[in-house]
């Protein structure tokens, strides 16, 4: 549920994206096709290591090593809450989407219709997003909640800590030229468009690996197409931008959208259907034991 206040909305967690978008590929035995395991081979003993042997550690510097038991992360990792709670509201603009990580759609559980419609139309007019908090898989969640098409969407977001500064980019120093800066801003008038219509592009890449699935599922033999040259690139800037001006075509006028497709049914994912984690029965005290990782023999030859 929402905490709004003394307002309390339940709600419904669903997936903004399909599961099957991707493609993952197997590692498999190439003498008899058999899928491959994942070991853990300790390079000093040389040596299978098994789960009954392992260890948690935390490398604090170069080769050392401080360890936690089991017991130990368990008293560490904070209880799940049930409610997602909203500590301010901010100007949806000032939040810079390089914070998002990961969007839910969010919908109203039973019972909370109303007041779901109301924060969302509140958010909606004030043009406001809402910073909430909650504890979840072990990590309190940094969330943004904001309007979107005739409901909410629910944002994780990034702590400042977990992004790098961008004056780590180097950049280097040039100087930019009147004309050429003139030439860039025509060429970027010349392909601009009014709206975003992201139904326009696709993942030519995905469908091309799967088409070719497709036909190696069916028994077809695949051959390699051969590989076109590279093109010599323009190395004059102005150059450039005179010739792409030249290749590229006016933006034609934006076609009404069109009807959006039905949306597929999905479970939902309550947060008050999440399971706790087990907690041992006594919260041991985190005790740091440093340990320091052995050194490979070096053989005489």
């Amino acid at each position: 549920m929402v905490s709004f206040g003394l307002v309390t909305i339940p709600v419904k967690l669903y997936s903004t994206g399909e599961s099957a978008a991707g493609i993952q590929f197997n590692m498999l035995h190439k003498k008899c096709r058999s899928r491959l395991k994942q070991q853990y081979v300790c390079p000093i003993d040389n040596e299978v290591v098994g789960r009954e042997d392992m260890v948690k550690g935390y490398e604090y510097s170069k080769g050392q090593y401080v360890l936690f038991t089991e017991e130990e992360l368990k008293a560490l990792t904070p209880e799940p809450t049930n409610a997602v709670e909203i500590r301010e509201f901010v100007p949806l603009d000032q939040v810079d989407p390089i914070y998002y990580e990961k969007s839910f759609y969010l919908g109203p559980d039973k019972g909370g219709e109303r007041p779901y419609r109301l924060l969302s139309e509140a958010m909606r007019q004030t043009g406001r997003a809402a910073l909430a908090r909650y504890v979840a898989r072990g990590k309190d969640q940094f969330v943004l909640l904001r309007p979107f098409e005739e409901g909410l969407i629910m944002q994780q977001l990034r702590y400042s800590d977990e992004l790098r500064p961008f004056s780590e980019v180097p950049l280097g120093a040039a100087d930019i030229k009147e004309p050429e800066l003139k030439l860039a801003v025509q060429l970027i008038d010349q392909i601009a468009a009014e709206e975003f219509n992201p139904q326009e592009y696709e993942d030519t890449q995905r469908n091309q690996v799967r088409a070719l699935i497709e036909r190696k599922v069916q028994g077809e033999e695949i051959t390699a197409a051969p590989v076109e040259a590279p093109k010599a690139q323009i190395i004059d800037l102005m150059e450039a931008l005179k010739a792409s001006l030249a290749s590229a075509k006016p933006q034609a006028p934006a076609a009404a959208p069109a009807a959006a497709p039905a949306a597929k049914s999905e479970k939902p994912v309550s947060l008050a259907d999440r399971k706790p984690a087990k907690r041992s029965a006594r919260a041991a005290e985190p005790v740091a034991v440093v340990t320091e990782a052995p050194k490979k023999k070096s053989s005489k030859r």
